[in-house]
């Protein structure tokens, strides 16, 4: 493993009130050119006529304007020393009207919190929902999901047991549709979603019903013109300003900033803070930091190492950290390297969990009776980072692994569309798995409801199957009330220890034990398979009665389910215990 030596945060180098700013009767605007000419600015507040700004002489251009009313359009003249001229959108606006062609808007600054002082809840106790916007509610089928409309659907999540909302990016993209990891500017909130205030509106209702939110951001590579040669200075054709000029550019996206460089440091540790303080969001997910830190995106690749990029994603965790203690901050890395969850005070980044990728590809292939499938199964359990489970987000199926080119986990296990018995089977038991098992649990939109298909950026939740499908939303919240011990029962799903104390790979059957402390054992046994055992025989860690807890089975859950009618599980003397075992089973017991 690398080990990374993290720039204190204190020691980064801050310009005051870069961007648009107000003070009283006057609007500041400050923009980073340091190889223009002159720099001019044009918009509604001077009837399209250019106003120079002054040369400060750091690079950075200045001026001070009365009479700027939100709803004002504006952009930049620079003038380069090649006689070009240049318009340009502000790379800090906080309001687009198009993604491509458009202009920065200055917004309306104002928005009641409604004393808003929401804390986030411990690693332990958290759920997280992983939404994208523009289909979560989505209306019609010719316009974007909005923020408005996913406020509509937070009772639900709420009565689910959600705990966090993680959203995909929502800074302005081309065209107002994707996934968001191809943003355009990154100050400012997708239009098509809302927008800065509908934004908000949604962050403060979140609150309101103890549910955080995280947002995913993107720094690993840059999108749009916008800031593409910004004031006309490249070398080799390369982006200028923002990015790096030579090998270390490419990455599979876009171009990658120049990690090195103080102002675009900053660029990024100040749109880290605008999230935090200006939104009041809970946490920040940081996608694809692998090619943040490195050329290739390999992991121990001293020649690709950016090590500009292990401090700022250090200083990138201090800020949050000092904003906002309880916050969270996840690193999508992919690599398992324990470095980017150690303390920053060891050499680390200080991300508090990392996304953990191979229990969904287990259980996938649990499913599938692969040859040596409960192995990978065994790996993904005892996965940890620095010896801590709650290092690590952990997830039966999320945006990646239900897409490019793959299908959600209920699809692609041969279970097909049609929602048959085995399907609903295998939706509650992969759930089942990936709430009980260590680790920050996470669920993609849909799949507590039988959302098929791939994940995509256009296709609708067919809310309707909350309804058809009611029994397996209710699955859900049933596993996720045991998962945070709602009924004080099940306080072994809340700690830190896991063993397996029964597994049959010719079954595919596997039995594992969770516990905090003493006296707090909770037990999970899972049928991978859809085979029918009348009397399972199996060895429990502990002699006496065993009171179930959840029960996959039961007809609650689906009316034409085969039940295994069963209360309490008894061990006798030498802790064996037989179970009447349905296919894609799953019990959940404790004492």
């Amino acid at each position: 493993m690398i080990k990374i030596i993290a720039m204190a945060l204190s020691d980064e180098i801050f310009k005051p009130d870069v961007g648009l700013t107000f003070h009283g009767k006057h609007t500041e605007f400050r923009v980073w050119a340091p190889n223009a000419k002159a720099v001019n600015i044009t918009g509604d507040f001077n009837s399209w006529q250019e106003t120079p700004l002054k040369n400060e002489k750091d690079g950075y251009w200045h001026v001070k304007l009365t009479d700027v009313v939100p709803g004002a359009a504006y952009k930049y003249v620079i003038y380069t020393h090649d006689d070009q001229k240049l318009f340009r959108n502000d790379p800090r606006g906080l309001q687009i009207t198009e993604a491509n062609d458009g202009v920065s808007v200055v917004p309306d600054m104002e928005f009641d919190w409604e004393g808003d002082n929401y804390t986030p809840p411990d690693k332990e106790k958290m759920v997280i929902y992983e939404m994208h916007v523009g289909t979560f509610n989505r209306i019609d089928k010719a316009t974007n999901g909005t923020f408005h409309d996913a406020i509509e659907k937070l009772d639900y999540l709420k009565s689910l047991g959600i705990t966090s909302i993680e959203l995909l990016p929502i800074t302005s993209m081309s065209g107002g549709l994707g996934w968001g990891y191809a943003p355009n500017y990154i100050y400012a909130v997708e239009s098509s979603y809302g927008g800065r205030r509908e934004f908000m509106e949604f962050v403060k209702e979140c609150h309101k019903r103890d549910i955080g939110v995280i947002l995913d951001v993107v720094y690993n590579h840059f999108n749009g013109d916008y800031l593409w040669q910004f004031d006309g200075w490249h070398e080799d054709g390369s982006g200028g300003i923002y990015f790096y000029n030579d090998y270390r550019r490419e990455t599979p996206w876009g171009s990658r900033p120049d990690y090195g460089r103080a102002e675009v440091r900053q660029y990024i540790l100040d749109n880290v803070k605008m999230w935090m303080v200006d939104y009041h969001v809970d946490g920040l997910r940081l996608d694809s930091t692998i090619f943040i830190r490195n050329c290739n995106g390999y992991n121990d690749n001293p020649d690709g190492d950016l090590a500009d990029a292990w401090t700022l994603l250090g200083s990138i965790n201090e800020l949050v950290h000092d904003i906002k203690p309880n916050a969270i901050t996840i690193a999508e890395d992919c690599s398992s390297n324990e470095y980017l969850t150690k303390p920053i005070s060891e050499g680390g980044c200080g991300f508090d969990a990392q996304w953990e990728l191979s229990l969904p590809h287990s259980l996938r292939e649990a499913l599938e009776k692969a040859p040596g499938a409960l192995d990978g199964l065994n790996h993904s359990m005892f996965m940890n980072f620095n010896g801590d489970y709650t290092q690590k987000v952990i997830f039966a199926d999320s945006h990646d692994t239900a897409a490019n080119g793959a299908d959600r986990i209920v699809v692609q296990t041969h279970f097909g569309e049609k929602n048959d018995v085995k399907a609903r089977k295998v939706s509650i038991l992969v759930s089942a798995v990936a709430l009980s098992v260590p680790g920050i649990p996470m669920i993609l939109q849909g799949q507590e409801f039988m959302q098929g298909g791939d994940f995509n950026d256009w296709k609708m939740l067919e809310w309707e199957k909350t309804e058809r499908f009611g029994g397996i939303v209710l699955a859900n919240q049933h596993l996720i009330d045991l998962r945070l011990n709602k009924y004080d029962n099940t306080r072994g799903l809340l700690g830190d220890k896991i063993d397996i104390f029964h597994r049959n790979d010719d079954n595919c059957i596997i039995g594992y034990r969770r516990w905090e402390e003493r006296g707090s054992d909770v037990l999970v046994i899972v049928n991978f398979s859809n085979d029918h055992i009348a009397d399972y025989n199996i060895t429990l860690p502990t002699a006496g009665t065993w009171t179930v807890r959840f029960n996959s089975s039961w007809k609650g859950y689906s009316s034409d389910f085969t039940e295994t009618n069963i209360e309490t599980l008894h061990a006798d003397k030498h802790h064996n215990a037989t179970i009447n075992m349905r296919g894609y089973m799953v019990l959940i017991l404790s004492k």
